[in-house]
């Protein structure tokens, strides 16, 4: 056999080492990216978005699934293992439609129903990531429950920080435009 088009040793460890590193990271880096994409979305629009959420939701059914099917000895863990994400994020969709019921929405505004759905599902998910014994998962759920402050702080001062941004903005206008004079 020629080794004439065989590639070296680095390059067949470092390529799939590459892809392989994103084909496992892309599911989470997926809900993460729908819960920031949500959060925003629904801070825009100030509606509540319970159709999104739910798909949201069973992305992270499958995810958990995922994360915890290679840990799964034999065939009666893996159905344990769906029966109890089948039932976790099934009590998740139902705690969240609890929130999204008239009753409750007459007394929550849109801010307060998507920081509810938003600590609601990084619970769910931290919650997954330890019943599938994955840290990525639990990870998630982390950061999820990190940016229900961080929401809720922003939401609060966007004027501050607008007001900020314009004052560095024109700022660095006028410097830009001295250095252009000189």
């Amino acid at each position: 056999m020629s080794t004439v088009n065989r590639p070296s040793g680095a390059q067949v460890a470092s390529e799939p080492l590459g892809s392989r590193f994103w084909v496992r990271e892309l599911p989470y880096l997926a809900i993460l990216i729908m819960t920031v994409g949500g959060v925003a979305y629904g801070a825009m629009t100030r509606s509540p978005l319970a159709a999104y959420w739910e798909l949201v939701a069973l992305v992270s059914f499958a995810v958990g699934i995922f994360s915890g099917w290679s840990k799964a000895a034999d065939k009666d863990e893996r159905v344990r293992l769906v029966w109890t994400q089948v039932l976790h994020w099934g009590a998740f969709l139902a705690a969240m439609n609890l929130v999204f019921l008239p009753s409750v929405q007459a007394v929550a505004d849109a801010d307060s129903t998507s920081l509810v759905v938003l600590l609601l599902l990084a619970l769910g998910t931290f919650v997954a990531g330890v019943h599938t014994a994955s840290w990525r998962m639990g990870l998630n759920g982390v950061v999820m429950a990190l940016c229900v402050p961080a929401v809720a702080w922003l939401d609060q001062s966007a004027l501050f920080v607008a007001l900020v941004a314009v004052v560095l903005v024109a700022v660095a206008g006028l410097v830009l435009w001295a250095r252009s004079r000189v």
